[in-house]
């Protein structure tokens, strides 16, 4: 099947996200090589500088530790909410992620995988732009290119499209899996725990 794309709409500051990401990886590396892979983000909090209420706060602790009993191995340090002063603001990592992949497409996945370290296991708050600059810097991004293009009229438009372009594929939830084939698009259900149902379906789609 020629031209196939499989599109994974995520956000960087998703903890099932996070959760889904060892066996993302297993997917990705059993695709077959005629599939193209395109990340995008779908966006899940705007831009604020408002102090996450504390309900919200108690809400995400819970999540956390929900995933933690149905994704076996996925670690949190919930320190975070401790440390930090959380917004309710996954906008700019977004645009980390973005500014990232201008110096090349690897960094997309190497500066995600960054702010989900930073924000998951080294309770560093990836809301804040100085969070993202020195993360930028660790994986090896010239930091003053980045940080001159993280908040630049051309990012926030790529975000914007991308955000747009995951709600016109009708996605409800991050992480989601989107398969492009045979002039049309269907959604792949995500499983947390292995990549061989995803494998399955997509080899159903790809078929038919």
């Amino acid at each position: 099947m020629k031209n196939a794309k499989l599109i994974y709409i995520h956000d960087p500051m998703c903890s099932w996200c996070w959760g889904f990401r060892p066996i993302l990886q297993q997917l990705l590396a059993s695709l077959p090589e005629n599939i193209k892979v395109i990340r995008t983000l779908g966006g899940l909090a705007a831009d604020s500088d408002l102090p996450m209420p504390e309900e919200m706060q108690r809400s995400l602790q819970q999540t956390w530790q929900v995933i933690q009993g149905k994704i076996p191995g996925t670690e949190f340090n919930f320190d975070f909410w401790a440390n930090c002063a959380p917004r309710r603001s996954t906008y700019p990592a977004c645009r980390g992620v973005i500014a990232a992949r201008r110096q090349g497409a690897k960094y997309d996945e190497e500066m995600t995988h960054a702010i989900q370290t930073a924000y998951y296991l080294d309770a560093k708050n990836p809301s804040d732009d100085s969070t993202l600059i020195e993360l930028a810097e660790s994986i090896g991004l010239d930091p003053g290119e980045f940080e001159d293009a993280l908040n630049s009229t051309s990012t926030r438009r790529v975000l914007a499209d991308e955000i747009d372009f995951s709600r016109k594929l009708g996605v409800q939830g991050f992480p989601s899996l989107m398969l492009i084939a045979n002039n049309t698009t269907q959604p792949i259900k995500v499983d947390y725990t292995k990549a061989k149902s995803m494998l399955t379906a997509l080899n159903v789609q790809l078929a038919t």
